[in-house]
């Protein structure tokens, strides 16, 4: 008995170290925190700075809420389209973002690699905004993904519009 018990551990060990991976090797592919982490810098409209981090692929408008930054509400359909190639841009038949409440105007590292504006996010933000209040830096918080080329970015956040009036 002794003998078919340490011959199913010898098996069951070897089993295990030939499904099994060094640890430098399994852990070579998989990104660390700071990878997938930039720095951004939002600037109220008093002028204060609060310097906060946010994961990439993620909202512009998520990481303000992560960091209770009140940048007013965020309605946000599915895409409108994303661009595949320089030649492919793909519909999604999305609406897109619904409302404008969302402004800010992006500067800094990595504002121009954020995707351009379409005419649904620029329709929101002149029903939304005064022409005056928009500039060419403007966009919807909802609408810019981050990636890591906008590590150290500058956000500013304009006066919010009033939006809890019942």
């Amino acid at each position: 008995m002794f003998r078919v018990v340490a011959k199913s551990r010898a098996v069951s060990a070897a089993v295990a170290r030939s499904f099994s991976t060094p640890v430098a090797a399994s852990s070579a592919g998989a990104p660390s925190v700071k990878d997938v982490t930039v720095q951004l810098t939002f600037v109220d409209p008093s002028g204060a700075r609060r310097k906060v981090p946010g994961l990439v692929g993620q909202t512009l408008w998520d990481t303000c809420m992560m960091h209770e930054i009140d940048i007013g509400p965020a309605s946000t359909c599915a895409p409108f389209e994303a661009v595949r190639s320089e030649k492919w841009t793909e519909p999604l038949y999305g609406e897109g973002p619904t409302s404008g409440f969302d402004h800010v105007l992006l500067s800094g590292n990595g504002a121009e690699t954020a995707a351009p504006k379409n005419g649904t996010e620029e329709r929101m933000l002149r029903h939304y905004w005064d022409d005056d209040e928009i500039f060419p830096e403007s966009r919807l918080a909802s609408v810019i993904t981050l990636t890591k080329a906008m590590d150290g970015m500058v956000v500013y956040v304009p006066d919010r519009i009033v939006d809890d009036i019942p």
